[in-house]
């Protein structure tokens, strides 16, 4: 069986190291046999090599940047991403990634830059003279349908560690939330909301990078893909994760969130 990884624009938008998202599906899928490639979908990529991925990994730029993917990804390009989120592939975005799947992005100085609207959401930065949203960040997963696939997977509650760096502010319209903030600021700093889930397509500000931190949700992405492509259930070979969660719970502790004892997983 073989995985191929769409990343979008690896040059233009991978400010704050979410590329870790990129390698810890990679090397995931590896250890457990699968074949994997890493295809880039940048200003070479066509429409056909969009609808070619399995799973869809895409991270945070600075506005300059946004700007010129924005630019490229019209027309065919644009409508094979739709098609590919609305036909269930799954996906991690990160950033300023969210910020292009939902309608619109302004930023701080400019003019406002069109999202695809994908995701019913909308960014926009207060102005250059606000506190950006920066440090750790601790969110409950309440997307529905994604929490109750991750407790089956893991056995308890989901709970995902990270870290922010963010200007904009996003509000969500009808998109349901990935989860509630238990630590840190989230989607705006307001409403206890972080991120959002929409088919199989998790938008999130969360950086770390967040799979490293949270394996278990790489294993949902490979496991999701692979039953989608195959059509067929698949079960993962467990792998030795004992360190990363050893690494989860130092973050909670360092954080003091105590969790409930339900919620934390074996090391």
């Amino acid at each position: 069986m073989e995985i191929i990884i769409g990343w979008l624009y690896p040059k233009l938008m991978s400010t704050y190291g979410d590329r870790g998202n990129v390698i810890t599906i990679e090397k995931r899928a590896q250890w457990r046999g699968y074949d994997v490639k890493v295809l880039p979908l940048d200003q070479n990529a066509t429409a056909d090599d969009i609808k070619s991925v399995d799973i869809i990994v895409g991270g945070g730029a600075q506005d300059r940047q946004q700007e010129i993917v924005m630019r490229d990804l019209q027309g065919a390009k644009a409508d094979a991403m739709r098609d590919k989120i609305e036909n269930g592939t799954p996906g991690v975005f990160t950033c300023g990634s969210p910020q292009l799947l939902g309608h619109y992005y302004e930023p701080g100085f400019g003019q406002r830059i069109e999202g695809l609207g994908i995701l019913d959401l909308v960014s926009i930065h207060p102005g250059e003279n606000t506190k950006r949203c920066i440090g750790n960040l601790v969110i409950e997963v309440t997307a529905s349908r994604l929490a109750q696939e991750l407790e089956a997977m893991i056995g308890t509650k989901p709970y995902l560690v990270g870290f922010e760096n963010h200007g904009g502010r996003t509000k969500l319209g009808k998109v349901e939330a990935l989860g509630k903030v238990v630590y840190g600021l989230g989607n705006n700093g307001e409403d206890g909301t972080e991120g959002a889930f929409y088919k199989n397509a998790i938008a999130t500000y969360s950086h770390g990078p967040l799979l490293p931190k949270n394996p278990f949700v790489a294993d949902w992405l490979i496991q999701t893909a692979l039953k989608l492509k195959y059509q067929q259930e698949i079960t993962l070979t467990p792998l030795n994760d004992t360190l990363a969660m050893q690494g989860r719970e130092a973050m909670f502790n360092r954080l003091k969130v105590n969790l409930p004892t339900v919620a934390k997983l074996k090391v």
